[in-house]
């Protein structure tokens, strides 16, 4: 008489096939994960073949980090396996968010080696909501332009659509620079320098200046500048005198040179650093020599 009832399989049978410990499926059995058909005489489990499917797939979904929640209902039938994989996916996309947050802090602390009232201040930036952190740029602009609608309207209109809020999937670059971005633009002697500096361009605007023009003026300083240094013209000659003539005209020479010295300062340079590492972008030329040299020449004809 031949037997043609299904094999059955002990636990150590199966660990042998699937390659896991006979710990590994005990456990699962134990957890309702892997159910046994029939237990032996003895009181041992038996499994039929088609527990080294369910074996594969159980281990393929541990290996993805589902809990065993998920994993037995989808073993079981009662949750399709692509929509336990989409919840999955959101709950990753959590957790990587926030280990960028972690890493990014932790890397910012490290590197300027905080005390740990600067670390908590870098943790409670980092994890500011979306209004929160739109909440300080707000305020920013406000603290910079309000009230002076003499300003060059194109340079307020670059400088909101410039002032990045934190990208939703965020880079650790990305986080560590807003952070330090937050702190620049809460920096009560920073948000002065920034005013004032908005207060010197609404002071030479009339009515009859078209917007853009400062925008213009320092892209033609960035050209003359580089022309000459080019050329290898000494910032004291009265040949960078004439440069001076063609860029300035008959401005006061003082009063430039005093709204020069509040743009070259190194935290508007790190501000706009800052501002291009948020939006994921390459930082813009700062134009260091260019404008250096400009000062230099403002300085030889003052003190000459």
């Amino acid at each position: 008489m031949i037997d043609d009832s299904p094999q059955l399989l002990t636990i150590g049978q199966l660990a042998r096939r699937t390659g896991l410990t006979v710990r590994t499926i005990r456990f699962w059995s134990d957890e309702g994960v892997l159910h046994p058909v029939t237990r032996s005489d003895g009181g041992y489990r038996l499994y039929d073949a088609g527990a080294v499917a369910r074996l594969e797939l159980i281990r393929t979904l541990r290996e993805l980090g589902l809990g065993l929640d998920d994993v037995r209902k989808v073993v079981a039938g009662d949750a399709d396996v692509a929509a336990v994989a989409a919840a999955h996916v959101a709950a990753l996309d959590a957790q990587i968010r926030s280990l960028r947050l972690n890493r990014a802090v932790l890397s910012t602390v490290a590197k300027r080696g905080s005390s740990t009232e600067e670390m908590a201040l870098m943790n409670k930036l980092a994890r500011l909501s979306a209004a929160e952190r739109r909440h300080i740029i707000d305020d920013f602009m406000e603290q910079t332009f309000g009230g002076l609608d003499a300003a060059d309207p194109d340079i307020r209109n670059r400088m909101r659509v410039m002032v990045p809020d934190l990208p939703d999937d965020p880079t650790s670059e990305q986080v560590d620079a807003w952070v330090e971005l937050a702190e620049l633009m809460r920096d009560p002697d920073f948000r002065a320098h920034m005013r004032r500096m908005i207060e010197f361009n609404a002071a030479d605007r009339g009515p009859d200046v078209t917007p853009g023009s400062s925008l213009w003026f320092m892209s033609r300083l960035v050209h003359l500048a580089s022309e000459a240094r080019e050329r290898g013209v000494d910032p004291a000659s009265d040949e960078a005198d004439e440069v001076l003539r063609g860029l300035l005209g008959d401005a006061d020479r003082a009063e430039v040179l005093a709204r020069m010295e509040a743009a070259a300062n190194e935290d508007v340079a790190r501000f706009r650093d800052l501002v291009s590492r948020v939006r994921g972008l390459a930082t813009l030329p700062r134009h260091e020599a260019e404008f250096a040299w400009v000062l230099a020449a403002l300085r030889a004809r003052l003190s000459g």
